[in-house]
């Protein structure tokens, strides 16, 4: 049976300090990419596989958010808020998202609302069934930020520009069990506490993902964005 599901935290606390003056009156998950924030890219992508159920944990220019994106309607989707009187940190935000989700959802899903994928969810989601894990994170592919040089004796023979390197990185996309949020700190950020946890007691586990995946960490990483999704738009339909 195909597994479902309809809720997702966004993890939108971001001041996006690396992106100014981008972030100087947006949180970093509103700035624009394409003619839209980075942010509703990624709730199209989800509602493209059936989420409809969205959960924002914000703080910093939470108002930024909620006046765009109101109550959800406008999208087709429902949008709720949890919004931090204080930083609480990245796992913290989870935590406090995942309290507006219902005890009686078996999955929910997570994310950094800065980033973009083209990864279809049902294989994530069949994987995270199968293997019974408490936590699924989406792995991609490392990408050099540098050029390598391949050298050949005292010569160099070839450049390699931004290669793909024997590794992988965590996409910031996870499938979680409901329980998952009673593992979460109340401060904190969980990829240095909660995961490292779940990895020794063998409950975390690892989807690698082939799908074009981008993260948008800098100005540069902005530019770049913004010219290869108006040469290549984004595809929901994604690969597996």
């Amino acid at each position: 049976m195909e597994v479902r599901c309809v809720y997702a935290v966004l993890i939108a606390g971001g001041r996006g300090e690396r992106l100014r003056p981008l972030t100087a009156n947006v949180p970093k998950p509103m700035v624009a990419v394409a003619g839209k924030p980075i942010m509703q890219h990624q709730v199209e992508w989800y509602q493209a596989q059936g989420v409809t159920h969205f959960v924002i944990s914000c703080g910093y220019l939470h108002e930024v958010i909620e006046d765009h994106f109101g109550d959800g309607s406008s999208l087709g989707a429902s949008f709720s808020y949890a919004v931090e009187e204080t930083p609480m940190g990245r796992g913290g935000g989870l935590r406090l998202g995942m309290q507006h989700v219902p005890r009686d959802e078996p999955i929910v899903m997570a994310s950094n609302a800065d980033i973009l994928t083209e990864q279809r969810l049902a294989p994530m989601l069949d994987q995270h069934r199968d293997d019974e894990n408490l936590a699924t994170i989406l792995l991609t592919p490392y990408v050099s930020q540098y050029g390598i040089v391949e050298v050949d004796g005292r010569m160099v023979s070839q450049f390699t520009t931004n290669p793909v390197l024997p590794h992988w990185i965590n996409g910031g996309v996870y499938v979680l069990d409901r329980s998952f949020e009673d593992h979460l700190p109340e401060i904190g950020d969980h990829e240095d506490s909660t995961f490292p946890e779940l990895a020794a007691a063998g409950r975390l586990g690892a989807f690698r993902s082939e799908a074009r995946w981008r993260g948008m960490d800098s100005v540069k990483d902005h530019a770049n964005l913004e010219e290869e999704l108006i040469e290549a738009p984004l595809n929901y339909a994604g690969a597996d």
